[in-house]
């Protein structure tokens, strides 16, 4: 005859094996985030385009960086000067094989895109891949590096 906690085992075994609450709860709550940031990524995007100070430093770390497409470091105030600079006019842009990797209180957003407009009164179009690094701390979400690599055209 089974004891009451061998039947108390081979439940928790099962719901284990089976993705019990506690693994679906999980991934509940990384499917919101994984959401979340995405909204959080798509409103950055579109704050750089109309050129929204406080809504791109809302989304930053202070101690943000970035590494270009020249490999060169550049500081969270010369990031944001560079994009609200009346020299520079970024057209609306889409991301392409956008992905969202969740490592605990730490999220690797990745994609590819074409950005085209004009700087010093110049056309320009790049097409590159980046990787946004953002952390959560005081259960906000901030980007505290981003890194970029040109496509060849």
């Amino acid at each position: 005859m089974r004891s009451p906690l061998h039947l108390v085992v081979a439940f928790l075994a099962t719901i284990l094996a089976l993705g019990g609450p506690a693994q679906n709860a999980s991934a509940e709550s990384d499917a919101a985030t994984i959401a979340a940031l995405t909204r959080q990524a798509d409103a950055w995007d579109k704050a750089i385009v109309r050129k929204d100070r406080a809504a791109i430093e809302a989304n930053m770390s202070e101690d943000f960086r970035q590494i270009d497409g020249d490999a060169d470091i550049v500081t969270r105030a010369a990031f944001v000067d560079e994009l609200v600079s009346s020299q520079l006019v970024i057209n609306p842009y889409t991301v392409e094989d956008f992905e969202v990797r969740l490592y605990g209180d730490t999220a690797l957003l990745s994609g590819r895109t074409r950005m085209t407009g004009m700087s010093e009164g110049k056309p320009f179009s790049s097409s590159y891949r980046y990787i946004d690094i953002y952390i959560c701390k005081n259960g906000q979400w901030k980007i505290v590096s981003v890194q970029i690599t040109r496509l060849k055209k």
